[in-house]
């Protein structure tokens, strides 16, 4: 089985603190066609951040 379909692509996750820490993770194309935005845990300004996908 072929992991490079682009169905599920790897994504990577930036803090929008600014601190340039990054969630690397997996996302359905097909249910989520447009950027992703999650609310994650940010270790250098310890809370709780939102990240959005960058392509």
């Amino acid at each position: 089985m072929a992991r490079g379909n682009d169905i599920r692509p790897i994504i990577k996750m930036r803090s929008t603190a600014g601190t340039g820490y990054t969630y690397v993770t997996r996302k359905n194309r097909r249910n989520d066609p447009d950027r992703l935005v999650l609310r994650k845990f940010d270790p250098v300004v310890r809370r709780h951040v939102d990240f959005r996908e960058e392509r």
